[in-house]
């Protein structure tokens, strides 16, 4: 079957028909079958068409402007020989479910294709996931990575629901140690109930940095330095130089915990945290606070979700917006 290009567009005659009803390539038009330029690097990839002056390599290279392109045939050629029909848009790349194509079924995922060092802006890939969860569908990354393999990641949005209210701890009074806190807690108090610090002996408890600016804030503990009472203010001045990221992880450290979840240091994960449900013996979540307009890279991305996945987490980014806290869960799949 021969094809023709006109500019960035292939071009079929009426006897391309046959690709789109009986494998859904291209779109139909009013005289013939319009390839994009992946579909048509796969048809001739295969064997399927000619475009005459061309062969795959020299095709290749004709649609090579585009960057994406190497990563974007390999994309397409995977998920096709997976047994998908396969069609570009909105996003990258559109999926139908297995034994479906156009007009005769409904797609399922809805494809961005990546680069392993593309840098991910969160506030981008948020509203990308919700045009997909407008139209009901899964919103799937396929990072390729420099050695040409690829792996595909399902992106969600979570909200966080809830949980049952727990009672606060009571008042209480403590101490600045170089930026650390220790407040005088017998077990009456609470603060091993609301799972907060770490136990000195029966009478005291070292507080992680981000908990005493809560319970400050929370109006639970106050803390003196010298004859002063300290402001949390005054405190997050003391520890700032020594926690860059103190800003960030505080709000999102303030949300969890007006959720009722128990956020605890993430650093053996190499996150910001872990976060337990109620009273469980086991985290669930690993989450890293990401300011507005904050990007990560994708490598740094699949290093969190192997992490998450390695010991059994769901592996959640906190994106901190002028809305409030928005998170995106990352994990690994199988199409």
């Amino acid at each position: 079957m021969k094809a023709r290009i006109e500019e960035d567009k292939v071009l079929l005659g009426s006897e391309g028909y046959t690709l789109y009803e009986q494998s859904g390539f291209g779109r139909p038009q009013k005289d013939g079958l319009r390839l994009s330029p992946v579909e048509a690097l796969y048809l001739v990839y295969r064997g399927r068409i000619e475009i005459p002056g061309y062969d795959f390599d020299t095709l290749l290279v004709r649609f090579s402007e585009d960057a994406h392109m190497i990563r974007s045939f390999l994309v397409y050629r995977d998920i096709r020989e997976r047994g998908y029909v396969v069609q570009t848009g909105p996003h990258d790349f559109r999926v139908f479910k297995r034994g479906e194509k156009p007009g005769k079924g409904e797609s399922q995922y809805m494809v961005r294709v990546l680069s392993e060092r593309d840098l991910i802006d969160f506030s981008v890939v948020q509203g990308e996931v919700r045009t997909t969860l407008n139209m009901r569908k899964q919103h799937v990354l396929a990072v390729v990575d420099d050695e040409f393999e690829i792996t595909y990641y399902e992106v969600k949005l979570q909200k966080l629901p809830g949980l049952e209210a727990a009672p606060d701890p009571k008042p209480a009074h403590g101490i600045l140690s170089s930026i650390s806190v220790i407040i005088n807690a017998g077990a009456d108090l609470g603060y091993d109930l609301a799972f907060y610090g770490k136990r000195l002996d029966e009478s005291r408890i070292v507080l992680a940095t981000v908990e005493t600016a809560y319970l400050m804030e929370q109006g639970l503990i106050t803390i003196k330095q010298g004859e002063n009472i300290l402001t949390t203010e005054d405190y997050c001045a003391c520890i700032q130089d020594s926690d860059p990221e103190l800003g960030k992880k505080i709000t999102v450290y303030r949300h969890l915990r007006k959720l009722q979840y128990i956020p605890k240091t993430g650093y053996k994960f190499g996150h910001h945290f872990r976060v337990y449900s109620g009273r469980k013996i086991h985290s669930e979540m690993l989450v890293q606070a990401t300011d507005l307009g904050e990007t990560l890279p994708m490598n740094s991305i699949s290093r969190s979700v192997r992490m998450a996945h390695s010991v059994k987490k769901k592996m959640l980014f906190a994106g901190i917006h002028d809305e409030g806290i928005v998170f995106t869960e990352f994990a690994r799949i199988k199409l």
